[in-house]
């Protein structure tokens, strides 16, 4: 303790006693001096001007509520130590004051109603959602966020999973963490800088909740219901954010990134990003090569499967069951297909259906049929889910 003391005098310039009453004098000395180790315990004051006014409003109250602590204890201390038997004082014979019970009733109103005028202006401010530039819907999954870019009309006009990228070696500790540990994944949500953004927050399964500190927004995530939230980042950069609801158990594996671009750097991606979508829709008629099917199904595999059912298809029974020569992967390719775009309701295994398109869901059923020494003897085609769907094949 000693040395940890030296370190925070060291870094802060505050000296920090080993009691308590030291401890809380060093502390307000530093918050009185804006000091670095008192910001490190304060809460940000973020990028963006909601994130600020929430800043200046939880500094106010802070300060009110500090002032009405000395204030009240400062009178019980003094009465303690002034009034104290020991000094021969003798209490005092009353039995009410109408002046204090006005005083000490309406003190307190005005004081609430001068916290809750600024904090309601803040709260009108942080739920104005209209005249935003684009509309991006959020949904939660278990354990990943989705987002589609919506146009005027909140069509789609194209989408993609974010998915966590740190590396399992550094999750299980065979490896270095690194310096974004948790919080990086393998497709950031892009926004403009200068420009309102609107939010859609949903969920698919379960409660979640879409929070990123910098930008002073957080709106939880219910399957069924539409929650809004806006910002205006100026500042183009990478901000980072986290599921704030008790999700599961991966719920600390599904963080936010949030890249701004400069607004002609972000038109030069959105487009390119469209014309993707639009060529993705095209290819589903093309009919793929064998090849071509596991080198798609093997990255869609291990980025929506390989979590439950393991890299090398063995699974973990009996809560995730093998892949590698088990019934299903070696029977029915439509069975297969319905199973993996409908799920198992009452288990783990999810529907897919939303999540991937046809060309994905073939690839991924592709891959599992011929991948680890299994072969099913056929190819799986976008069509083949098409016709699914569609109900042409029962």
């Amino acid at each position: 303790m000693k040395a940890r003391r030296a370190r925070i005098a060291a870094k802060t310039g505050v000296k920090v006693k080993k009691n308590w009453l030291g401890r809380c004098i060093g502390l307000t000395a530093a918050l009185l001096a804006g000091n670095a180790w008192a910001d490190s315990l304060n809460m940000t004051s973020g990028v963006t001007g909601i994130s600020n006014t929430i800043y200046e409003l939880h500094m106010l109250i802070f300060w009110i509520c500090v002032v009405i602590g000395v204030v009240v204890f400062g009178a019980i201390f003094w009465s303690l130590l002034r009034h104290r038997k020991s000094r021969g004082v003798e209490p005092a014979q009353f039995h009410e004051s109408t002046s204090v019970e006005i005083a000490w009733t309406m003190i307190p109103t005005l004081i609430l109603i001068a916290m809750a005028w600024p904090a309601s202006q803040a709260l009108i401010e942080m739920y104005d959602t209209g005249g935003e530039d684009m509309t991006v819907e959020v949904r939660g999954y278990q354990w990943k966020w989705q987002y589609k870019y919506l146009d005027a009309d909140y069509n789609e006009t194209f989408g993609f999973f974010s998915n966590l990228a740190t590396p399992t070696d550094e999750i299980h500790n065979r490896s270095v963490k690194g310096e974004n540990y948790l919080l990086e994944v393998d497709n950031p949500l892009r926004i403009p800088a200068n420009r309102k953004v609107r939010f859609l927050i949903t969920a698919e399964d379960v409660i979640h909740a879409w929070w990123v500190p910098d930008f002073g927004i957080k709106r939880d995530a219910v399957p069924g219901m539409l929650n809004e939230l806006w910002t205006i980042v100026d500042q183009p950069g990478i901000y980072r954010g986290q599921c704030t609801e008790l999700c599961g158990k991966d719920h600390g594996f599904m963080p936010i990134v949030v890249e701004v671009l400069p607004e002609k750097e972000y038109d030069t991606w959105y487009g390119e990003q469209v014309r993707q979508a639009q060529a993705r829709k095209e290819a589903l008629s093309k009919t793929f090569t064998a090849d071509e099917l596991m080198a798609e199904g093997e990255q869609v595999y291990n980025t929506f499967c390989a979590t439950c059912h393991m890299p090398n298809g063995k699974g973990v029974p009996p809560v995730f069951p093998a892949l590698d020569g088990s019934a299903i992967t070696m029977g029915d390719r439509y069975a297969h297909i319905r199973l993996v775009y409908e799920g198992v309701p009452g288990t783990s295994m999810q529907a897919f259906g939303n999540q991937l398109d046809a060309v994905a869901l073939a690839a991924v059923v592709h891959y599992e049929r011929h991948a680890w020494g299994n072969d099913a003897a056929d190819v799986v085609q976008p069509r083949d889910v098409i016709n699914l769907i569609a109900g042409e094949v029962k």
